[in-house]
């Protein structure tokens, strides 16, 4: 929990910057009361979900939280350290939660907020918005959805 904790933090340290009138006690406080709010909303609401550490050579890099449905497998959540980001980490685990998405034949949907630098990210791999939820958009990946050039980017060998 103590690294979740961490991770989660490094999710909000740019908007706990912009909050010049808190103490860093008092920031650390708050980034603490929402990371066990929203863990305590995941347990709730996805309770049989798969809860992950994602580990690179041993030493834990992130989260992967992935919650297989009936009609859909959705992604609740996928972080990584931030000097881990932008290194084809995240790219490497959709591309897997994809393929398994294809082969059981669901969709692959995930919650994305609007200004999140990852939705390019999303969008490069075939996700589309398919509803508005305020700060967040619904993004859902299907096999019809990827372009040919993704289809030879999401080859076994590219994995």
């Amino acid at each position: 929990m103590d690294f979740l904790l961490r991770l989660y933090a490094t999710t909000r340290a740019d908007e706990m910057a912009m909050v010049t009138d808190w103490s860093d006690e008092q920031k650390e406080w708050f980034v603490r009361m929402q990371f066990q709010a929203q863990h305590a909303w995941y347990q709730e609401h996805y309770g049989d979900a798969q809860f992950d550490v994602i580990l690179l050579e041993g030493v834990p890099a992130g989260r992967l939280y992935v919650h297989r449905r009936a009609a859909e497998i959705r992604l609740i959540d996928i972080s990584l350290m931030p000097e881990l980001r932008g290194r084809g980490i995240g790219s490497i685990l959709l591309r897997e939660l994809m393929g398994e998405a294809e082969a059981a034949g669901k969709p692959l949907t995930i919650h994305v907020e609007k200004y999140n630098p990852a939705m390019r990210l999303y969008l490069r791999l075939g996700f589309k918005p398919i509803e508005d939820r305020g700060p967040y958009d619904l993004m859902e990946w299907r096999p019809e959805f990827r372009s040919r050039s993704e289809e030879i980017r999401t080859g076994p060998e590219n994995l």
